[in-house]
């Protein structure tokens, strides 16, 4: 059973998360609390696998009480906060103190949206409670290169494949050019590892696209926040971006991104479409992208996270001629989208997350 703790100052939050959770097998609801002091009593008399947390509460913010428990005694939590602007940007902070995952929380209709995202907070506890959490300790990320976290599951949705969204390359290889771009896909654990890649770039390193699984309300706080910390340039992605030199793109949350040839030049597409490996943005529909447009062009990494989305992508840009890569198992919160990948044959080279930096900048050189 996965013991579960639920600290929120809203009594009706407190319910209806309890209430999902409690109802879900193997998931047990020890105690729930609203605010971290409370909970902290609570908590030294049963120590739970995994911790819902608020931000905004009495006495102690979530994320002081978030830094508190990754200090002492590490332990995966879940952030659901509100879909507010300062709230995206707080969670995004949330994520960098060793938060495992960000969920979306309504600031209307509270109840109902809540239980209409039952699966998905099912799935993010189950994520929660197998992430290596001592890789997320802010200690950990200044010697080891960070790793970070957040996934929108969507397990009570029919899981489609990519050509729901892009048809599958024909199989003509794309001429190879001077132009090479790297694609990056990743979940739970993506935020702090990007960041951790993203800060290590030049200027002069290559055009990358990026999927994060995450919510679409904190896509732009989180790509903001890793251009402010880069020497690159990052940016949430816009439909029609050209990718350059020195610039990192990344999926607004809620919509595909692909890639695509125009001239000599590589430019995104962001798009609607259904839900793709149960998750919009899909790595899938990017690496695919990537394997029908860019063929030997192209560098993919499939990095830490919860699932097998972009496995398949992988193994079609491998197929097309791409060089690829998958995130060691050492390196990853979560080995769930490495090791599918690596499963499918899909990763000419495993390797760790330090060394992708490095691994990027000699594409960039040629």
């Amino acid at each position: 059973m996965i013991k579960v703790m639920v600290v929120d100052d809203s009594a009706v939050v407190r319910q209806v998360v309890s209430d999902i959770l409690g109802s879900a097998s193997g998931i047990s609801v020890i105690g729930a609390a609203s605010d971290p002091i409370y909970a902290r009593e609570k908590m030294n008399r049963d120590w739970p696998d995994v911790v819902v947390l608020d931000v905004e509460m009495p006495r102690m913010d979530g994320i002081s009480f978030l830094r508190q428990l990754m200090s002492e005694r590490p332990t995966p939590v879940i952030i659901l906060s509100t879909l507010t602007t300062k709230g995206s940007a707080t969670a995004i902070e949330a994520l960098r103190a060793g938060a495992v995952q960000v969920l979306a929380k309504p600031s209307l209709g509270v109840r109902q949206q809540l239980q209409d995202e039952a699966g998905d907070l099912v799935g993010a506890v189950r994520a929660a409670a197998r992430a290596r959490v001592g890789l997320l300790r802010p200690a950990a990320l200044t010697a080891a290169g960070s790793n970070g976290s957040s996934e929108h599951h969507a397990l009570n949705r029919p899981k489609l494949s990519a050509d729901a969204v892009i048809a599958p390359p024909s199989g003509s290889a794309m001429v190879q050019t001077t132009e090479r771009i790297v694609l990056i896909g990743t979940s739970t654990g993506g935020t702090q590892a990007l960041e951790a890649v993203l800060t290590r770039l030049s200027r002069t390193c290559p055009p990358i696209a990026i999927v994060q699984h995450m919510p679409e309300a904190f896509t732009a706080s989180f790509a903001k926040r890793l251009n402010e910390l880069s020497e690159i340039e990052v940016r949430e992605a816009k439909h029609g971006d050209r990718m350059g030199p020195g610039r990192a793109l990344i999926a607004p949350g809620g919509k595909h991104l692909m890639i695509r040839r125009s001239g000599a030049q590589y430019l995104v597409d962001v798009v609607d479409g259904p839900l793709v490996s149960r998750h919009r943005p899909s790595v899938d529909v990017l690496f695919r992208s990537g394997a029908k447009f860019a063929g030997r062009n192209a560098v993919g990494f499939i990095m830490t996270g919860m699932g097998d989305d972009g496995a398949r992508g992988l193994k079609e840009m491998h197929d097309a001629g791409a060089r690829t890569y998958a995130q060691d198992e050492e390196s990853c919160v979560v080995f769930g989208m490495p090791k599918e990948a690596i499963k499918l044959g899909a990763a000419d080279d495993v390797v760790s997350l330090a060394r992708i930096p490095a691994i990027i900048e000699q594409i960039g050189r040629g």
